[in-house]
């Protein structure tokens, strides 16, 4: 339980990122650091390499918007707003 606590905030760190291509990397990079803590001793690497994979693309998927030039965004209390991208 507690490594999911701290993999919390940046699950919501790697969503607040400014451009799509961050968001990807840092959902990818979320779900590598989620998927070698769930797995077991022997499987950390495959759950890091499939959590890279699921990640990168719910992240990539959660952060379009249908409006060209703005992004979604999520702040500190976990709220979605959308605005012009950076």
């Amino acid at each position: 339980m507690s490594k999911i606590l701290f993999v919390l905030p940046v699950m919501a760190l790697a969503l607040s990122a400014c451009t799509p291509a961050q968001q990807t990397a840092g959902g990818a990079a979320t779900g590598a650091l989620v998927g070698a803590a769930v797995s077991s001793g022997n499987d950390r690497a495959k759950g890091a390499i499939v959590g890279a994979i699921v990640g990168g693309a719910a992240a990539s998927l959660l952060g379009q918007t249908s409006t060209p030039g703005q992004c979604r965004f999520r702040d500190a209390n976990g709220q979605e707003f959308i605005a012009a991208c950076p």
